[in-house]
């Protein structure tokens, strides 16, 4: 250790200035030594606490089909719904095909919902996808219990100037219908074994005998409280994510 001696002051008061000094930096070794006790007792403390719980949130990329409402039915066909009358018009005009079916609640006001590939569906599966359509329809918005909903091919849903001026979200329906009667408006929500959020017909969840889900029907809980309901559930914290999975209204939710 060097020693600097200030000649220009006594001995006294050069020994009085490194006294001084020693008295602080003693101060200091005091204060580093209570500051590492106190991190020490913090990470014991830790250390001897339970893991928290690890709530599952959703970080992958978005798919094309993830703008729209969606699902995937019990043998994996795609079913996309718009969620306003503009996407209604983009689901029709750039994502309806040929082999695709159409599907749509008798009520005014409801998402139109295409399955890929629909042409080569079975009717059970139709079924899946004929109660998502009817789940996002105005039908849940004013609580009823169940609608009638129908599906026609590609070839009889168009925008034909005609017959007239279409609005948007508007489309021209000719030829018989396939009819399913009396569809119940109820939805499942659960996490798969990859930690994924879904919101799917009841029939969907029946047919891939889910067991543990929340059985979502039209009621009195407020969407946004309903979301933190199921985030609480399924220890899922995308609250976003699980809005916009939801039709619009209000929700009941019984836990399976």
């Amino acid at each position: 250790m060097n020693i600097k001696i200030d000649y220009t002051r006594s001995a006294q008061d050069n020994a009085d200035q490194y006294f001084r000094l020693s008295k602080k930096l003693k101060k200091k070794v005091e204060g580093a030594s209570i500051a590492i006790s106190n991190l020490e007792k913090k990470r014991d403390e830790m250390a001897s606490k339970p893991a928290r719980q690890i709530r599952m949130k959703r970080l992958v990329a978005k798919k094309w089909y993830e703008k729209f409402n969606w699902f995937t039915t019990s043998n994996l066909m795609l079913a996309i719904g718009g969620r306003s009358a503009l996407q209604n018009e983009t689901i029709n005009s750039k994502h309806f095909e040929n082999n695709d079916l159409f599907f749509h609640a008798d009520v005014f006001g409801a998402s139109v919902v295409v399955l890929k590939e629909g042409i080569n569906s079975t009717r059970e599966i139709r079924e899946e996808v004929a109660q998502f359509a009817a789940c996002f329809s105005k039908a849940w918005e004013s609580g009823a219990a169940s609608v009638n909903v129908y599906s026609l091919k590609r070839d009889q849903v168009s925008k034909s100037k005609e017959h007239g001026s279409l609005g948007t979200g508007s489309f021209l329906l000719e030829g018989e219908r396939e009819w399913f009667k009396g569809v119940a408006l109820e939805l499942a929500a659960y996490m798969d074994h990859e930690g994924a959020f879904h919101v799917v017909p009841m029939q969907t969840c029946v047919s891939l005998k889910i067991r543990k889900y929340l059985l979502l029907k039209p009621g009195n809980t407020k969407k946004s409280d309903a979301a933190k309901t199921l985030a609480s559930k399924l220890a899922f914290d995308d609250l976003d994510y699980i809005m916009q999975h939801l039709p619009a209204g209000g929700f009941s939710i019984r836990e399976t």
